[in-house]
């Protein structure tokens, strides 16, 4: 399936959904005007004169309808599509009978033509449970709204001017809830008032929270089988090329698996699908990959960003229309030419010496881990977590989680006496002849250049092993719109580099990282146009921290 769609497809889509709201303004400004009194007075030779006047709230009503359903519209969705062509036949019967508006029944009979023609265009699907949940409460609001209304009507008529039997109480709800005419309803009592009007805010807040339910894009609520885990695993050994790739199988991503065993691995937070690096697989199945996957985020009403990619693909998602920006760079150090020698080198050298001196040493152990130790190790976590005031980070990097860890060797730093003092989980980078470095951590009260030692044993650990580099991280926002030509987006990335070291410590990272003299390499984010970028921004901030930012901030400020 073609996912790049052709502009005249795109154009007629969006162009419907404009049109739909402004339908939706003609609705609403049609249901307040009055009618044409001579049209008025042949329609009232045969309509009751309520379903005229009530034929103005329908009117304004569906308007408002129609101008929300827009919004579904320009994303495709197959519910949205549906509900707009039912309000738009409602509205063509309710034109014609608020005031023989044959202008705006035209209209909304030839828009919903027009939508009835495109049905193909619009194939985004809804959240299913969601849905279901969002009729539940319909019908149950439904029947609860007749109950509340046929008991508050049959046993307080002394609040209305009206005496309600128990059928005209029945039909008088009914009339309130759907307001297909006005009712005529004259409450004497200042209780009559509010408890007609507690109506209308039942019928008000259960429709509006089902529309929301029905609207909503699809939850990828399915967990991961063991198969599909397995083939994950499968992939990432035989193709992967960096430490994302690692990150790519933990437990909170999802997997999407294209043609000839290529694998996309994503998280969903807020209607955006976040892929972790490039997909992983033969590279010459990057472009059919994308589209295939395109497609299917498409179906369930997803945006796509693509976060940490390598410049190598960048014209071919650009040629799947996205757009990219970078975001920073990745420290490599070449461990074969590393070493501590040299006058550039000396701080370095003197706190290595130094921590040797007392005591300190290191040593890499494989798995399994005992328990103790991994309680030790756990003990050490929440020490370094707790004196930042921070959580765990997920989506780009591990956590910890003994099965994790139970996977790849663990670097420790003890000091005199053998007491762990800090540790650093070691990943491979599989195809390439590297290895990068996830959590590293040490207690509350450490000696000063603790982490200077625990980097510098990384590096004589890896050129030991005979690997050719080792990967520090991302440098976020470093090398960002330093340049007066870089686009608007990354010169105002590289203010906040500037000016919000308060916040996030980024030249911080960078300058610690700069010291062991790595190459630098750049690193992206492909996102699906600047209007997006907004909502994919917070999505990511989300991911990254495990959770909403209003949860992370009140955990952090307590």
């Amino acid at each position: 399936m073609k996912v790049r769609l052709a502009p005249s497809e795109e154009t007629l889509v969006h162009l419907i959904a404009v049109l739909t709201a402004v339908m939706g303004g003609i609705n609403f400004l049609s249901g307040i005007m009055p009618s044409m009194q001579y049209r008025l007075r042949l329609l009232e030779q045969y309509l009751p004169f309520s379903v005229t006047r009530g034929g103005h709230l329908t009117s304004a009503l569906a308007g408002f309808a129609l101008f929300l359903l827009s919004v579904s519209l320009w994303r495709r969705k197959q519910v949205g599509w549906l509900l707009t062509i039912i309000i738009l036949i409602i509205s063509v019967f309710v034109h014609l009978f608020k005031g023989l508006d044959y202008e705006e029944a035209t209209l909304a009979a030839l828009l919903a033509g027009l939508l009835i023609y495109l049905r193909p265009y619009f194939h985004a699907r809804s959240d299913a449970p969601s849905m279901q949940q969002g009729l539940q409460v319909l019908v149950a609001a439904l029947l609860f709204t007749l109950l509340y209304g046929v008991i508050g009507f049959y046993f307080l008529d002394r609040h209305f001017r009206v005496s309600f039997g128990l059928w005209s109480a029945i039909r008088q709800t009914i009339v309130m809830f759907v307001q297909f005419y006005d009712p005529g309803l004259q409450p004497i009592t200042g209780f009559g008032r509010y408890f007609a009007d507690s109506i209308y805010a039942v019928g008000a807040a259960t429709l509006g929270y089902a529309s929301v339910m029905l609207l909503r894009p699809v939850l990828n609520r399915r967990p991961m089988s063991e198969e599909e885990r397995q083939r994950a695993w499968e992939i990432v050994r035989a193709h992967g090329q960096t430490a994302l790739a690692r990150y790519a199988v933990l437990d909170d991503k999802k997997f999407y698996f294209g043609a000839n065993e290529t694998l996309v691995s994503y998280v969903v937070e807020n209607r955006v699908a976040l892929v972790l690096g490039d997909p992983i697989g033969i590279s010459g199945n990057f472009s059919s990959t994308i589209s295939s996957f395109k497609s299917f985020c498409a179906s369930n009403d997803w945006l796509i960003a693509f976060y940490q990619v390598v410049p190598n693909h960048l014209n071919e998602y650009k040629s799947a229309g996205f757009d990219y920006l970078l975001l920073g760079q990745e420290a490599i150090v070449d461990v074969s030419t590393f070493t501590l020698e040299g006058s550039e080198n000396k701080t370095l050298r003197n706190g290595y010496n130094k921590l040797i001196r007392n005591g300190y040493h290191y040593d890499v152990v494989q798995p399994p881990f005992s328990p103790r130790m991994l309680q030790e190790l756990n003990t050490i976590s929440n020490e370094w977590l707790s004196s930042r005031g921070a959580s765990e980070m997920k989506f780009s990097l591990g956590w910890f989680d003994e099965s994790y860890l139970n996977t790849c060797p663990v670097l420790l730093v003890r000091d005199r006496e053998g007491f762990i003092e800090a540790f650093a989980n070691i990943v491979t980078e599989f195809q390439n002849n590297g290895v990068a470095v996830d959590l590293m951590r040490h207690r509350a009260h450490v000696e000063s250049g603790l982490m200077d030692f625990l980097f510098v044993s990384l590096f004589m650990w890896a050129k030991e092993q005979k690997f050719a580099a080792f990967n520090l991280g991302l440098s976020a926002l470093s090398g960002v719109g330093e340049l007066s030509e870089d686009p608007l987006i990354e010169r105002a990335l590289h203010y906040i580099y500037q000016n919000v070291n308060r916040i996030y410590h980024f030249r911080g990272l960078h300058t610690f990282k700069d010291k062991f003299h790595p190459t630098w390499s750049p690193r992206y984010l492909v996102y699906p146009g600047a209007a997006n970028l907004p909502a994919v921004s917070i999505s990511l901030l989300n991911a990254n921290l495990g959770g909403s930012l209003l949860s992370n901030f009140m955990r952090r400020s307590k």
